[in-house]
């Protein structure tokens, strides 16, 4: 079975999605190729599952560490990793649901 494509994108990342996005709102019937997950490695194991974490570990310290300079006192600040992990996974998620949905409303 043959397609008609006008460009082919190799690499559904962060830097090949935007483009098959911008070559169909420009009129162009797109292929975008790509051999694990649309969103790429920034999306599902980079950057944001590590700025989620990052996150967690950052109010986790904010509140034990530097909680009486804020006026709040905590008697225990514990954490709970699964919930960590979790919360990570949901915005992992939830950000790969929008890139797909973008994929479709763009006709990618």
């Amino acid at each position: 079975m043959a397609a008609d494509f006008d460009v082919a994108i190799l690499g559904g990342g962060m830097g090949g999605y935007p483009a098959a996005i911008r070559a169909s709102q420009l009129g162009l019937k797109v292929a975008l190729v790509e051999s694990d997950k649309l969103g790429g490695t920034c999306l599902h194991v980079g950057c944001i599952p590590t700025k989620a974490l990052l996150e967690s570990s950052e109010l986790y310290h904010r509140v034990a560490v530097r909680g009486q300079e804020f006026g709040i006192a905590a008697e225990s600040v514990a954490f709970d990793y699964p919930r960590i992990a979790a919360r990570r996974d949901a915005v992992v998620n939830q950000l790969f649901k929008g890139v797909q949905y973008l994929m479709k409303k763009n006709k990618v």
